[in-house]
């Protein structure tokens, strides 16, 4: 449909919360968003929004995997159930995220991400986090000891050639040796460099930023711990107001003030909502297998045997409803959730519902379900049909 109107919905706008709106879809932008009601008149072509809440397309830079598939799995169905899972809880683009493996493991990721961008049943392939094979042993979490090792620049160099533009991100522990080389590199191919599974002093973080470190991966979990007398890459990344941050709010991996503190100290624009979703996302407890381990989940917690935290189950319509409840305003926690991604990716026509934006949008009931979610002004996930 080349025009297509939203009426009667509560938009969010990087303005304001518009209570009653409406927004003109034409050609799978959006031409038009506007309080009051809209002025077409064929039904055909007006979706009544039942005044519930309209906000930008949601997008998630950090999750594995789920309804039961891995994307480390080589395997082209994985990305694409990822896809269609992360459509029905309100995101819109993804990056596809590793774990630490063998360099063939990853140049397989990438091949299968290769074949699935332009084709996303759902939610589109925004690019590749790779988080790891370059992490601290020492602080580890659930990434496998067995594929850790020390940044390698002729190693990296063969990913980003085989990547291209797709390498979007890459988590690495900066205190390594070569850490600060593979930084440099990277920053020059404009891909953005996350600090995490880090033992980093403070010193050394910030000597990481320097070099053009610029993100946090899944802050406070996996790094060093903040100390009166050793304030680790936590505070310094607190100091440096050009790095930005990523929070897990799954009521598991922060503590509410925790968030707090982060939005207090970053503001909506430096904190980004993830999910760093295992394959367990959607199925709910059971026993997995995840980056080699097995992995346990119960009351919807992730843990590897020795009781490790093992990525979440959280989704990003959850990880919004729990910002919410934390008291973070809502203005804030949709920005969180969706303009600052789409800023850090540089994708200036998502994130926003925006004269010109891409008519990426999601559409929630007052307890954060998702009952459509939109691409380019064409609806990939209808509550109504899924059930």
């Amino acid at each position: 449909m080349e025009e297509l109107w939203i009426d009667n919905v509560r938009i969010v706008t990087e303005a304001g919360l518009i209570e009653n709106g409406c927004v003109q879809v034409l050609h799978g932008r959006l031409a038009r968003v506007m309080a009051g009601s809209s002025p077409h008149t064929d039904p055909a072509q007006v979706l009544d929004g039942q005044q519930h809440l309209l906000i930008p397309g949601m997008i998630d830079v950090h999750i594995h995997g789920a309804n039961g598939h891995d994307m480390m799995d080589g395997t082209r169905t994985s990305i694409e159930e990822v896809s269609r899972a992360c459509a029905a809880t309100g995101c819109t683009s993804f990056l596809v995220t590793s774990v630490s493996s063998t360099l063939e493991a990853l140049l397989r990721l990438i091949d299968r991400v290769r074949e699935v961008v332009g084709h996303e049943p759902g939610a589109l392939v925004a690019g590749l986090h790779a988080e790891g094979p370059y992490l601290n042993v020492k602080r580890k979490g659930m990434q496998n000891e067995a594929f850790l090792r020390h940044p390698s620049l002729p190693e990296m160099l063969e990913v980003s050639e085989h990547a291209g533009s797709l390498l979007k991100m890459v988590t690495l522990a900066p205190e390594l040796p070569g850490g600060l080389v593979l930084i440099r590199f990277l920053k020059a191919q404009d891909v953005i460099v996350a600090v995490a599974h880090s033992d980093a002093t403070y010193e050394e973080a910030l000597a990481a930023f320097r070099e053009g470190a610029s993100h946090v991966t899944h802050c406070f979990n996996g790094m060093r711990p903040i100390h009166h007398r050793d304030p680790g890459l936590i505070v310094a990344a607190f100091e440096q107001r050009q790095v930005s941050l990523q929070a897990i709010v799954d009521q598991v991996h922060l503590h509410p003030a925790i968030v707090r503190l982060m939005h207090r100290i970053k503001g909506p624009e430096r904190l980004v909502l993830i999910t760093d979703a295992l394959q367990a996302m959607g199925l709910g407890d059971g026993q997995y297998a995840f980056g080699g381990h097995n992995v346990t989940v119960q009351g919807g917690v992730a843990r590897l045997a020795d009781g490790t935290l093992a990525s979440s189950t959280v989704t990003m319509n959850e990880a919004l409803r729990n910002t919410v409840e934390l008291g973070i305003p809502l203005m804030d926690a949709v920005m969180m959730a969706s303009t600052t991604p789409a800023d850090l990716l540089h994708l200036p026509h998502k994130g926003r519902v925006a004269v010109g934006a891409d008519a990426d949008l999601v559409l929630l009931d007052d307890q954060y379900r998702v009952l459509w979610t939109m691409i380019g002004g064409r609806v990939v996930f209808d509550s109504k049909e899924a059930d």
